[in-house]
């Protein structure tokens, strides 16, 4: 525990990065988004490049879409608590509830923390399945691979819609050194510049 219980939060949220393999085509495109993504055009950087295999795309890019969404959150953790964020919502309008249709059926109530919790150990478990993300050159996807990145992009943009709804104020009142915002520099500055 540190200087004002700041350090008692949920460590299970900070999560080892995800790596593809290394000398992997996964390792090679993940340099391409790491050389397009700062360029500054948004279109570019998420541009299957020329004769990839847009599966391998789309697995390297969850692999680091949830690596952002994870660091993201983990800097928000002290705020988004039980007690703070009772439910999983984005506004009033707008909440999610948790089912993995697998050991929760059906869809239930559960504080935001513990919504991304389950949401992370469910990529998690998405992300080292190897019949779902291939780890071999040349392993085939399974048919229905663009679904399951479909629905790992849909719950992990949901933590997004929380963080902006719940949270933003910390972010907008300077509480997050702005390393931990470089993911999302681009949309934090069209949203700030809006108002």
């Amino acid at each position: 525990m540190s200087l004002f219980g700041l350090g008692s939060r949920n460590q299970k949220t900070f999560r080892p990065k995800k790596n593809t393999p290394s000398g992997s085509k996964g390792a090679q495109l993940q340099r391409h988004i790491d050389a397009t993504l700062g360029s500054g055009n948004l279109r570019e950087a998420v541009r299957l490049p020329p004769g990839e295999d847009p599966n391998e795309w789309l697995a390297v890019n969850t692999v680091d879409f949830f690596n952002q969404v994870n660091v993201l959150y983990g800097t928000l953790t002290e705020f988004c608590t039980p007690n703070s964020c009772p439910t999983m919502t984005a506004g009033p309008k707008y909440e999610y509830r948790w089912a993995d249709g697998v050991q929760i059926k059906k869809p239930i109530e559960v504080s935001a923390p513990k919504y991304v919790d389950y949401l992370m150990d469910w990529i998690e478990a998405q992300l080292d399945n190897e019949s779902i993300f291939p780890q071999k050159l040349g392993a085939p996807f399974p048919p229905n691979f663009r679904d399951v990145v479909k629905t790992i992009f849909k719950r992990l943009f949901r933590v997004y819609a929380h963080i902006y709804h719940s949270h933003f104020q910390k972010i907008e009142f300077h509480l997050i050194e702005k390393g931990e915002l470089a993911p999302l520099h681009d949309l934090i500055d069209s949203i700030v510049l809006s108002y």
